[in-house]
C-alpha cells in the first residue's frame, strides 16, 4: 500500500508540474485576440445575411410570389 501512496503522489507531483509549466507559457491566445476574431465572424455573417435579405426580396421573393399567384388565379 506504502508503494502505491508513493506512485501515486509521483504521479500527481508529475502532472501538477506540467500544469504549471503550462500555465506559466508565455505564448497563448489572449483575450483581445479572441474578441477581435468574434467581432469579425459577427460582422461577417451579418454582411452575408444583408446580402441574401437584399437578393432574396428584391430578386427571388416577387417572382415567387407572382408564380404562386398565378398557379392559384382560377379566374384567369
Amino acid at each position: 500500500m506504502k508503494k502505491f501512496m508513493n506512485n501515486a503522489r509521483n504521479i500527481i507531483t508529475l502532472k501538477a508540474l506540467a500544469l504549471r509549466e503550462k500555465l506559466c507559457e508565455p505564448r497563448g491566445e489572449g483575450y483581445v485576440d479572441t474578441a477581435i476574431k468574434i467581432l469579425i465572424a459577427v460582422v461577417l455573417g451579418a454582411l452575408l445575411l444583408a446580402g441574401l435579405y437584399a437578393l432574396f426580396n428584391d430578386t427571388v421573393l416577387p417572382t415567387l410570389v407572382k408564380r404562386v399567384q398565378d398557379m392559384f388565379n382560377y379566374a384567369g
